[in-house]
């Protein structure tokens, strides 16, 4: 974004809802919704609008959904938005939450209208169809589980640098398939500067990364301001400019915050990440 904020916020940000005091809805407002274009902070790493070097979805749950029904009794439920990463805005979160808790005091007749007026708004904010399902809370996809493939946390290495640099990654010339993860990621909010953690999945074919570097590289992000969907299309174009796999997949799984967690994946085209799942710390 070229114009910045005293503040350094992006001007895209200035009445953003997100580090400011804010009162609780009472009844329904999709006005609440507040959308940020994702073309300026894709405009330094070279990527262009209808061009993009990957496919992917920001997938959100929300654990704090409620809503009465037709005859004024309270339903609960979580809900599991997917964001498709070609739309031309993201959905700011906190604007988001406060959107979510407009529903707990407002009826409708039925799951399906709720289901209905979720994906109304939020593809009208997003500027694409913005996928919905309510999930009952003993669903099996709620279960905690474990990313696939083999961590990086237990290497033993020396870090120094906690800034994002590709000059950290370090390629071989032996063309592997593999899965790795680490649960070593943490950013920071752009606004607010809070932390976020979260656990980062990357899937490839190519030549092999070493794996210490790759991980000094990860853990580069840890005083990063930047928001979480950003962050993945970084590390994707990161991994992609310097060791040029066949096919790549990094997906992020983000701790909740404000009862909301996101994890956005982006991959080579054909790529599609692992089934639903949440992590311990979701």
């Amino acid at each position: 974004m070229s114009n910045q904020l005293d503040s350094g916020r992006p001007e895209t940000l200035a009445h953003a809802p997100l580090g400011r005091d804010s009162a609780y809805p009472e009844r329904y407002d999709a006005g609440l919704l507040y959308p940020i274009p994702r073309a300026a902070n894709r405009l330094p790493l070279g990527i262009e609008d209808g061009a993009l070097p990957f496919v992917g979805e920001d997938e959100w749950h929300a654990f704090e959904m409620s809503w009465l029904n037709g005859r004024g009794k309270p339903v609960v439920a979580v809900a599991r938005f997917r964001l498709p990463a070609s739309s031309p805005c993201l959905i700011e979160s906190k604007s988001w939450k406060l959107y979510l808790n407009s529903f707990n005091q407002t009826r409708f007749s039925d799951r399906d209208m709720v289901i209905t007026t979720l994906e109304a708004d939020l593809a009208g904010a997003a500027g694409a169809p913005v996928s919905v399902e309510l999930l009952d809370l003993d669903d099996e996809t709620l279960t905690p589980q474990r990313l696939p493939g083999e961590c990086l946390d237990e290497l033993d290495i020396d870090v120094s640098d906690y800034t994002p640099s590709i000059e950290h990654l370090i390629v071989g010339t032996e063309v592997v398939e593999e899965t790795l993860y680490s649960h070593l990621l943490k950013s920071n909010c752009p606004v607010t500067g809070q932390p976020d953690w979260g656990s980062i999945l990357i899937r490839y074919r190519g030549p092999k990364l070493d794996r210490e570097a790759l991980l000094r590289y990860l853990i580069g992000y840890r005083q990063h301001q930047d928001f979480h969907e950003h962050c993945v299309e970084h590390i994707f174009c990161d991994l992609m400019a310097r060791a040029k796999p066949e096919r790549l997949l990094v997906l992020a799984r983000y701790v909740r915050r404000g009862g909301l967690d996101i994890s956005p994946w982006r991959g080579t085209p054909g790529e599609q990440p692992p089934a639903p799942l949440r992590l311990a710390r979701q």
